[in-house]
């Protein structure tokens, strides 16, 4: 049953890969401009400063953010299947009504990316030092480990937090709490996406080898920005949306609704009511298996229960519906 489900999924993922293949794109050109504006205004900003590292550069994450909720808008959307779907109305949804929250995660993924690349790549140089002593050696890898596992962390909330901005009324709080939780929660839903990933870096590195090859720098440039104009950000928010979207939505509406029932057994409690209505019900339903009727007796008359004077025919047939419920829930 799981691998005709897991089936399924990956039939429903290139489907809706294929069938939307010309929206895909289209969400990818559209976010191109101000990826290329800002990337572009930062790297010359970077080279007028003469600064080492990439603090500067990166700094462009921070004012393209508000655009990729545009992108996460559709990607979720064509993800679970919507049809006539109309990308630049729904890209500019996204960005009108998410821009402040998205630059919050620009500022937030700006020193993830920092400390993620920073420390891996500091530890990393340290600890090919030949001379360095043995302890300090074994402590370096120590905290070499502790970056990565905190990489991939950051890297596993990030597929959630820009679907659930989208998606759901909540507080970055709470926003970043239930990624949080679902990071480790949710494992088998973040390796497939992180595999899927995997693929999409395989098949761009391949190209970009590929035209590597031919030692032109020009050809090698061209190709990339090709890439990340038509296909790259697009292809991979869609990937992560298809990969974590379902469970996380069904696990944050089952969220909601647990939440409104406890609101409202609160406020049942308030009004001095102790039974809820739900349970009256299932106690009321459950009681009719207690009851003794001669199903076989001829005539169809009244008898008196819980207050009321029902058929004997119709109380038959409502327990034999409660039995059959029982032997279908068992």
């Amino acid at each position: 049953m799981a691998g005709k489900k897991a089936k399924f999924a990956l039939a429903d993922f290139f489907s809706n890969l294929f069938s939307n293949f010309g929206r895909i794109v289209l969400t990818n050109l559209i976010f191109a401009v101000p990826l290329a504006v800002f990337t572009v205004a930062f790297y010359f900003l970077d080279s007028a400063l003469k600064l080492n590292g990439y603090f500067i550069l990166l700094l462009a994450i921070i004012p393209i953010s508000p655009f990729f909720a545009g992108v996460t808008l559709v990607t979720s959307r064509l993800a679970r299947g919507q049809e006539e779907l109309e990308v630049f109305p729904t890209f500019v949804e996204g960005v009108k009504s998410n821009w402040k929250r998205f630059l919050f995660h620009g500022v937030v993924t700006y020193f993830a990316v920092i400390f993620s690349y920073f420390s891996i790549r500091l530890y990393s140089a340290m600890i090919s030092n030949p001379n360095m002593d043995s302890f300090f050696l074994v402590m370096l890898y120590v905290c070499l480990i502790i970056s990565i596992i905190i990489t991939v962390a950051f890297l596993f909330i990030f597929y959630y937090v820009p679907s659930m901005t989208v998606t759901f009324e909540l507080s970055l709080k709470n926003i970043y709490k239930n990624s949080a939780l679902m990071s480790f929660g949710e494992f088998k839903h973040n390796i497939i996406a992180t595999f899927g990933l995997f693929v999409v870096a395989l098949l761009c590195a391949t190209i970009l080898l590929f035209v590597g090859n031919a030692n032109s720098s020009i050809a090698l440039i061209i190709t990339t920005a090709i890439l990340m104009a038509f296909f790259v950000p697009t292809i991979v928010s869609y990937v992560i949306n298809a990969s974590v979207y379902p469970g996380m939505y069904n696990l944050m509406t089952e969220k909601e609704k647990r939440s409104k029932k406890i609101d409202k057994k609160m406020d049942n409690r308030r009004k001095g009511q102790f039974i809820d209505d739900e349970e009256e019900e299932n106690h009321i339903n459950d009681e009719f298996l207690d009851l003794d009727i001669e199903e076989n007796k001829d005539g169809d008359e009244y008898i008196f229960y819980n207050g009321k004077m029902v058929k004997r025919s119709v109380i038959i047939k409502m327990k034999r519906e409660k039995a059959e419920g029982k032997s279908d829930e068992s």
